[in-house]
């Protein structure tokens, strides 16, 4: 008995190191995404910068190299830890998403991310009315299906979105475009929670959704590929009516502290 409760207590404070690590990566990052630390700006030192956290160096330097992985920040010898432009980030990263929907999202970065989906999204779909098998055409009826019977305000709800999306990249036939599944799937689930933030949706996205699956089940690439267009539209209304209310409530809640 007693090898497994020394083991259980070794690994209660590496988790814990783990964790710690992860969140201040997490930190960091959505202060970058966000623009609180511009592109160019050196970053404390090692020993300033856990200090003034209160954690050990270790997670400092590894929660560094979480974010260098993510192309948010480059080292370089006597020059320090820098933020890096933009065009080093790896955007599609789904925590890097995650990061930008964390707070209010650069207008820059959500008018991309979704020009982005219109670029691929659709095509996607259109291939996928040409190319799809009948497991994967089976496998976006049952993620409609979950779509119906739960609500995307609930969890179970927004991994049946994140299914349809991704099922519809890999039924496209296409390994690039498969490639991009997990980040479009992040951004189909941010963007979904960050427009339920303030108030439930107003709008029920579940008929898009159909009409895009009705499209690819009769091998329709046409229809697939506008039905696909109007659903990235209409979501991205959605996204920007839901930043309208959040500036408000940022406003009104500055008002009241002067």
């Amino acid at each position: 008995m007693r090898p497994r409760t020394l083991r259980s207590a070794n690994s209660a404070p590496r988790a814990k190191a783990l964790r710690l690590h992860g969140t201040i990566a997490r930190d960091i990052g959505v202060r970058i995404v966000s623009g609180k630390l511009a592109p160019g700006r050196v970053l404390e030192g090692e020993i300033a910068a856990s200090e003034q956290l209160r954690v050990s160096r270790t997670a400092y330097r590894e929660a560094l190299r979480i974010l260098a992985a993510k192309g948010l920040v480059e080292s370089r010898p006597k020059l320090g830890t820098r933020v890096s432009e933009p065009r080093a980030w790896h955007l599609l990263d789904p925590d890097v998403v995650s990061w930008i929907f964390s707070a209010q999202p650069d207008p820059r970065l959500l008018a991309g991310l979704f020009e982005l989906r219109t670029i691929v999204e659709p095509a996607a779909a259109a291939l996928a009315a040409a190319r799809r098998s009948r497991g994967q055409l089976r496998t976006l009826r049952l993620a409609l299906e979950d779509m119906a019977s739960e609500s995307l305000a609930v969890e179970a709800g927004r991994e049946a979105d994140r299914q349809f999306h991704s099922a519809l990249l890999e039924a496209s036939g296409n390994p690039f475009l498969a490639s991009l599944t997990s980040g479009i799937a992040a951004a189909v689930t941010w963007t979904t929670i960050f427009k339920q933030r303030g108030a439930p949706l107003e709008r029920n996205p579940l008929p898009d959704h159909r009409r895009v699956y009705e499209a690819v089940d009769r091998r329709d690439p046409a229809a697939a590929r506008a039905a696909m267009t109007d659903l990235v539209r209409l979501a991205l209304l959605d996204t920007t009516r839901a930043r309208a209310p959040v500036r408000k409530r940022a406003a009104a809640r500055s008002a009241r502290r002067r």
